[in-house]
């Protein structure tokens, strides 16, 4: 059964779209999704189109910073031993390769630690104070981690080993562990104007103000990372992916490019679609089924040879990955269909025997896309259980587990995405207080998934050059989506064809205009597309470049039939 989306089309601002027309010399489409998307200032929709490396912030800016610079070049005089911590997925693992190449081309003598994700668990671990002192370190710094870490900084401490943190998940409280420096832009008084950095993005400003350089040349690896953990794609995310997008499609890190040409990418355009489902998969199904070491070595390899060896690993990781994925998502489909009462459970908690803890976040996603609710799934064990949130767009899953503390042993995350450590007895108390919390939260609507229509368009209004102009609105991604059209009345033309995937190709005409549309996954609408007398389609405009002819397809989102 074809399910509708709930349709929320922007209000058109006739007086601000028409000084946007004027001054930036656009058409009327772009200058009404500039301001749906916020902008309420030429200077400001200007700022966003014409994105510039001189547009990235000083970071010095962080309050903190330079503390962590004086830190780190007193190591350097001193010849300390230096130790990075990160994490184990994409953005901890690139936060770990940037900082590592930029600290021994400074001449430190630089080791690192990543977590084991099932063994280990996120953040700095226990015996980081005895691991730390076996190695003689006298300088920790952690990247995409450590600010929920206040007990392991002070034991760190009590070893003679300063602590740097950079990190950009919401503090848990209000003080902060004692480190000697703490970058973090979600930190109060950070004194940094944007906050929606990845933990790759605040190791890019350290290494940007440890070299006195833009270091543009590694914005491979920081659009990488940034990607991947799917912060808003706005502010300076947007200089850091658009600049770094172009230099990934080039890079001269052997590496990058195995990992590129094992994806089959190699000589297309790059967006951040590639990296969201071709690049950072592969990267990440190393931490989630093994070591993330394996994909560490990848990114910091100066041979090509050694790095296709490695794309073959991290190939068969990620078959590993989707194979138990699947068999999980059955799993946990099964336990929703026979246990969550949609009424009363506004969260889907859903926990389980020996779930792979490597996969849990993505099966999240994909249950929260497909109930549209906030999901957590755990993977019960006899001891500490484990588990993963992914969230909807009005609900802040991080305050939500704030609020429900008491019942956790750990946990930390954003808005959207989180982990936490649970006892086997506190699940059914947890799933009973997130969700007294959701039902003050949540209303009816916010439970309804939608779809952001841009503008309400005739067929006529897409042209080459007004569907070409688009482009200047990349990269999309969260923060900054795709626009979204909406177009009535239309009659069928011809008959559809079906396609691979369950592809569904046709032709659709207002009786003035016709375009091509194609339906990814539709292929079961078929029928229904035959039998109505006339549709209503929600689309994405796109230029289809097949053998070198250029044509304009619409991508279809959804169907009205009438």
């Amino acid at each position: 059964m074809h399910s509708h989306k709930i349709l929320r089309i922007a209000s058109s601002h006739t007086r601000l779209q028409n000084e946007l027309i004027q001054e930036l010399k656009i058409s009327k489409i772009l200058a009404q999704i500039l301001i749906n998307r916020g902008f309420t200032s030429v200077t400001e929709a200007q700022n966003f189109i014409d994105v510039k490396p001189g547009h990235l912030l000083d970071p010095f800016s962080f309050h903190s910073m330079q503390r962590a610079i004086n830190r780190i070049k007193e190591a350097q005089s001193r010849k300390e031993k230096v130790m990075i911590f990160g994490d184990y997925d994409v953005d901890g693992v690139t936060s770990v390769a940037l900082l590592k190449g930029v600290l021994e081309r400074s001449g430190l003598n630089v080791s690192h630690y990543i977590p084991h994700r099932i063994r280990d668990g996120y953040g700095l671990t226990r015996d980081i104070g005895h691991i730390a002192k076996e190695k003689k370190i006298k300088l920790l710094i952690t990247v995409d981690c450590g600010i929920a870490n206040h007990r392991e900084v002070e034991e760190l401490s009590k070893h003679n080993v300063d602590t740097i943190i950079t990190d950009h998940h919401e503090p848990q409280r209000d003080a902060l562990p004692s480190a000697v420096s703490i970058i973090n832009p979600k930190a109060k008084d950070s004194g940094y104007k944007f906050r929606e950095l990845a933990g790759v993005g605040v190791v890019y400003k350290l290494c940007q103000a440890l070299s006195n350089s833009r270091l543009t040349d590694e914005l491979d690896l920081v659009a990488l990372g940034t990607v991947a953990d799917v912060v808003p794609l706005t502010g300076e995310n947007r200089v850091i992916v658009k600049e770094g997008l172009l230099r990934l499609a080039k890079t001269k890190k052997p590496g990058l490019a195995a990992l590129i040409a094992g994806a089959g990418i190699k000589n297309k355009k790059f967006n951040a679609t590639s990296i969201s489902f071709m690049l950072a998969p592969r990267l990440n199904a190393a931490g989630r089924m093994d070591s993330a070491e394996t994909s560490l070595k990848l990114l910091m390899s100066a041979d090509s040879q050694e790095a296709g060896e490695i794309v073959r690993q991290l190939e068969q990781h990620n078959r590993s990955r989707q194979k138990i994925e699947g068999k999980i998502m059955e799993e946990a489909e099964d336990i929703i269909n026979k246990e969550i009462n949609f009424k009363e459970h506004k969260v889907i908690v859903v926990a389980k025997e020996d779930w792979h803890q490597g996969v849990l976040g993505i099966v999240a996603a994909k249950l929260a896309d497909r109930f549209y609710r906030p999901t957590i799934v755990i993977s019960l064990n006899d001891k500490m259980c484990k588990g993963s949130g992914r969230s909807i767009k009005n609900f802040h899953l991080f305050s939500a587990l704030k609020e429900c503390r008491e019942f956790l042993h750990t946990f930390g995350g954003h808005a959207h995405a989180a982990g936490l450590m649970i006892t086997r007895d506190r699940i059914n108390d947890f799933k009973q207080s997130i969700n007294r919390f959701a039902h003050e939260k949540l209303s009816i609507e916010d439970l309804l998934p939608g779809l952001d229509v841009d503008m309400e368009l005739n067929l006529a209004d897409l042209n080459e050059s007004a569907v070409e102009e688009l482009e200047k609105l990349e990269p999309f991604g969260a923060g900054n989506p795709e626009p979204l059209f909406y177009t009535r009345n239309l009659k069928l033309k011809g008959q559809p064809q079906s396609l691979a995937r369950q592809t569904l190709k046709f032709w659709v005409t207002d009786g003035k205009a016709s375009l091509q549309v194609i339906g990814f996954g539709m292929e079961g609408l078929r029928m229904s597309l035959i039998e109505a007398n006339a549709l209503d389609i929600v689309y994405t405009p796109r230029m289809d470049n097949w053998l070198d002819n250029s044509s304009i397809i619409l991508e279809v989102k959804d169907i009205f039939f009438k």
